[in-house]
């Protein structure tokens, strides 16, 4: 390796024992912002100030937990014999898709719980969940993980970016496509986005579906880039075919909601 470039130290302190990561404080930070921007919104649109503290105190956990454990099942081979590695969420290696599924599910069961409209507490959380992806990728630069396929450092320098994330994909010898930088400018326009269509006073559940078709289509191209892929076989891509599939899913939904009348109510209603 060149010894003029040195990464980046993934742990940002230490407190005795224990060492605390760039990658659970960046998430941490994104998490934090999106929760700051759902508040804001939900009492915008009547609810109580608490209800998105007492659900992301739920989803928060529970979506990391399945994030991990959709990572875990798709690398059973490696985890099979390092069992112990399990646990090291801190090294990176959750899966989004994962996390969304049991955010998702915590979501509905919440808004059942609490008497609510699971679409209206969806779109308003539809900019925050796309926020924190946006700022958590960072963490996988860190690490330098969720990168492409090697490239010169004239490429890189080609894309006008800083010193500091060319020299963050310089990895065992080679430079790297800086996936993790695409799709975390994609997901941050994506936030601009879905924050202008609020305005538009959408049909409730359409913004939320919006979310989902806008960081899929994303995350189909930018996920060919990859090469640490979650694999389905020797040839798809879990987190491709995924993206089809909710992809599709949303435009189902969107179509049958408006022609049953389920989406009579508008966003801001």
């Amino acid at each position: 390796m060149n010894e003029a470039i040195k990464p980046l130290n993934p742990i940002a302190f230490e407190l005795g024992p224990f060492a605390v990561h760039w990658y659970g404080i960046i998430i941490g930070i994104g998490a934090l912002l999106g929760l700051w921007i759902a508040i804001k919104e939900s009492e915008k649109r009547g609810l109580q100030k608490d209800t998105f503290i007492d659900l992301v105190l739920f989803a928060i956990p529970i979506a990391i937990l399945c994030a991990r454990a959709y990572y875990v099942i798709f690398e059973w081979d490696y985890y099979s014999e390092h069992p112990g590695e399990i646990i090291q969420i801190w090294n990176g290696g959750i899966a989004i898709h994962g996390g969304l599924i049991g955010a998702i599910v915590t979501g509905y069961v919440f808004s059942r719980v609490k008497n609510l409209s699971f679409w209206k507490l969806a779109d308003i959380a539809a900019p925050s969940i796309l926020l924190g992806q946006a700022i958590g990728r960072w963490g996988n630069f860190v690490n330098q993980e969720a990168h492409g396929e090697s490239v010169t450092r004239g490429f890189l320098e080609s894309l006008h970016l800083p010193d500091f994330i060319i020299n963050q994909m310089y990895i065992n010898g080679q430079y790297y496509h800086p996936t993790f930088l695409y799709e975390s400018l994609w997901s941050f326009v994506g936030v601009i986005i879905l924050l202008w269509l609020r305005r538009a006073n959408l049909r409730r559940g359409e913004l939320f579906l919006g979310y989902i078709i806008w960081y899929s289509i994303g995350r189909f191209f930018i996920e060919g880039m990859r090469t640490d892929s979650l694999m389905l076989t020797d040839t798809l891509r879990m987190a491709q075919v995924i993206s089809i599939v909710l992809i599709v899913l949303a435009i189902v939904v969107i179509i049958v909601r408006r022609v049953k009348g389920y989406s009579a109510q508008r966003y801001a209603e």
